[in-house]
């Protein structure tokens, strides 16, 4: 076991799905098998416009020969491991080279740059993660003063040099508060729903990170996956009383008591408010699984 890179970009011609597949070809065998059962470090190359560089981290689960492309594999990610950093890492950061493992004995930088699957050092494994998960300045969490609702628990979150890191990666808590940080950024804090940004007396923003996908189904904590809302909004969403379809319209249940309310409660547009940046929209797939498992049509 190892920690990797998987190189991705989001025009890639490879069947790729970041948080649940990566496709790759024979020449890359031997160094995704060595990453199976241990952690790897997506990277989008900077030739992609406004390129995130180091961007997530996930766990290889298995590797399968695809069964519909010759030569080809699959890397299977292990469901529940996906995670978006807080803080996409630049190839080169403010001290250089953050992956200094790619320095060949010449102190350049070697061709193992350019390979699409390659190992990682511990010790670079750790700086990426150090970096793409420091949540100075983060988001404040809502809580509801009478305690109902939804609630979102805070914990420490500095690395300490002898704890590992990993054992954050998998936390609940630190996930749950990481994937509020990206969705509620990527929303500007607004609730998709009523198009509202409301922010209470203590700075906190009256709106939270729901996962399209619940978690308990599998649900990955990738931005494409999550939406902001409003607490009556991720309310309805949770028990299907709203959805939405691919095109982001904003879906209505029959079973509504209150149809007209219902009606003035959504935004003008009649469409959930999209996020900032394209790869960042609710993907419909997981539009499509909460149409079919959670709506009441």
């Amino acid at each position: 076991m190892g920690f990797g890179v998987f190189i991705h970009r989001p025009d890639s011609i490879y069947n790729d799905r970041p948080a649940e597949q990566y496709q790759f070809p024979r020449p890359y065998l031997r160094r995704a098998e060595a990453c199976v059962g241990d952690w790897i470090i997506y990277y989008e190359p900077s030739k992609v416009d406004g390129t995130r560089g180091y961007y997530a981290v996930a766990k290889v689960q298995q590797i399968i020969p695809d069964p519909v492309t010759a030569d080809m594999y699959l890397a299977l990610i292990e469901p529940g491991t996906y995670l978006d950093f807080v803080n996409p890492v630049p190839f080169n950061g403010t001290d250089g080279l953050v992956e200094r493992g790619l320095f060949n004995d010449q102190g350049r930088i070697s061709g193992r740059a350019q390979s699409a699957v390659r190992p990682i050092s511990p010790a670079d494994f750790n700086r990426i993660i150090d970096l793409g998960l420091d949540t100075n300045g983060s988001l404040l969490p809502r809580v509801d003063e009478a305690g109902t609702g939804f609630q979102d628990e805070q914990a420490p979150f500095e690395f300490e040099p002898s704890r590992d890191r990993v054992s954050y990666i998998g936390s609940r808590i630190v996930r749950d508060r990481i994937f509020r940080r990206i969705v509620l950024r990527a929303y500007d804090e607004r609730c998709a729903i009523t198009g509202l940004k409301l922010i209470n007396g203590g700075g906190r923003a009256e709106v939270s990170a729901a996962h399209i996908r619940p978690v308990e189904a599998n649900g990955p904590d990738i931005i494409n996956n999550g939406i902001a809302l409003s607490g009556t909004a991720h309310w309805m969403f949770d028990r299907g009383l709203i959805s939405l379809s691919d095109d982001l319209e904003i879906l209505i249940s029959r079973q509504v008591n209150d149809l007209d309310s219902a009606q003035k409660f959504i935004n003008k547009t009649r469409r959930a408010l999209p996020p900032g940046r394209q790869f960042e929209l609710p993907h419909p797939r997981f539009l499509q699984w909460h149409r079919e498992h959670c709506f009441k049509q």
